[in-house]
């Protein structure tokens, strides 16, 4: 059996990818699997790293403006259109997949629709709440469109060819309930902890206002434990916090670079605060962990704040957008989380409601029906 997956753009759009193909793996020894993705992509780092073979296409993304330099790129991306059309035949025809899979970016599109138009077995599955442009053209064209969430099937025109599938996560995810998490971190106190991060690299803008969040909870005595990772902000951060007299790691309260233990930590936590992007809100759901969710303003089709709005219509989530995170609103929306339990129940129970036990089986039960 020989599967191809293509994904790119983001971790939210590889993850997915990368957890069917360790399942397809593990129930078809033998198995061949093949990723493909966007020359220069972040996804030629992150699928060797799980030691897969990737092929790239050259294929650029549509711009939304009509500025001279937009029009000029979107201009190359119809010749790279052309371009990545021939590439991938050319994947096709030497690999010879039995099944096709898209989970999300621009560089899915030539070879799930190429696929499709040979009749190849093909989906797609899409982590965002709202399907981006190249979800939306493909799921005219594959055999299933999977989805994460319910409240996602109405985007699309044909919503019999939709399956809500959740979103496959890490099995590291579900290894420690919270009392081991608590204890593998050495924790002896009662104190919830709070858990923030602002994505792998973290967000100026985000992080300047963490640095008055910690300096707050530090003056009211660290009522709760606190673990924040900073990304590439972290020199300065710490810089800044020594400089305001702050010391932290004695009183419960940490500012990591990077939270290397993500899945301990985030077992550990009793809220979390973070951005939507689609990973985030696939783990948050499928381990119910109350958030406040603060959207990137910084990405596509605004598709972070999308995510967050359909958690939070559901009273899974806080929404609080980035440009409302004035004075103390971020830090007064925590606390009060942090202090009423029965708030926390709720949003508990209703990520319970959301959440697809055992997504990546719906999926691969999903994906082997249309090879059938």
């Amino acid at each position: 059996m020989n599967v191809l997956f293509t994904c790119g753009g983001t971790a939210g759009h590889v993850n997915p990818a990368v957890a069917l193909a360790h399942i397809f793996q593990e129930r078809h020894p033998g198995c061949r699997v093949l990723f493909v993705g966007a020359d220069g992509g972040m996804e030629n780092k992150l699928v060797p790293k799980e030691g897969y073979q990737i092929r790239t296409v050259t294929i650029t993304n549509f711009h939304r403006s009509f500025k001279p330099a937009d029009i000029a790129h979107n201009f190359g991306t119809l010749v790279n259109m052309g371009r990545s059309k021939k590439q991938a035949r050319a994947i096709l025809n030497e690999f010879k997949p039995d099944l096709v899979v898209g989970t999300g970016g621009y560089a899915s599109f030539p070879v799930v629709n190429e696929a499709a138009h040979r009749r190849i077995p093909t989906a797609v599955h899409e982590s965002n709440a709202v399907p981006g442009l190249t979800t939306k053209a493909l799921s005219k064209v594959v055999d299933r469109v999977m989805v994460g969430f319910e409240e996602s099937r109405e985007h699309y025109d044909n919503p019999d060819k939709v399956v809500v599938t959740g979103t496959p996560v890490r099995g590291d995810f579900f290894k420690y309930t919270k009392a081991e998490a608590r204890a593998k971190l050495g924790f002896t106190d009662e104190r919830p902890l709070l858990l923030s991060y602002w994505g792998s690299l973290g967000a100026e803008v985000m992080n300047q206002k963490m640095v008055d969040f910690i300096a707050k909870e530090c003056y009211e005595g660290a009522p709760w434990r606190h673990v924040h990772g900073a990304g590439r902000d972290f020199p300065w951060m710490r810089e800044e916090l020594l400089r305001r007299g702050l010391k932290l790691g004695d009183n419960g309260i940490e500012v990591r670079e990077y939270i290397y233990d993500m899945p301990l930590v985030m077992a550990a936590a009793d809220l979390v605060l973070c951005r939507a992007g689609a990973s985030t809100i696939s783990e948050l759901t499928a381990i119910a962990k109350p958030a406040v969710l603060v959207p990137s303003p910084n990405v596509t089709a605004n598709h972070q704040e999308k995510n967050a709005l359909v958690l939070s219509g559901q009273g899974a989530a806080r929404l609080l957008r980035e440009a409302d995170c004035v004075g103390n609103t971020l830090y007064d929306e925590a606390a009060l989380l942090l202090r009423e339990r029965d708030r926390r129940e709720k949003m508990i129970a209703a990520l319970q409601a959301m959440a697809v036990p055992n997504a990546g089986e719906k999926i691969y039960e999903t994906l082997r029906e249309i090879m059938r």
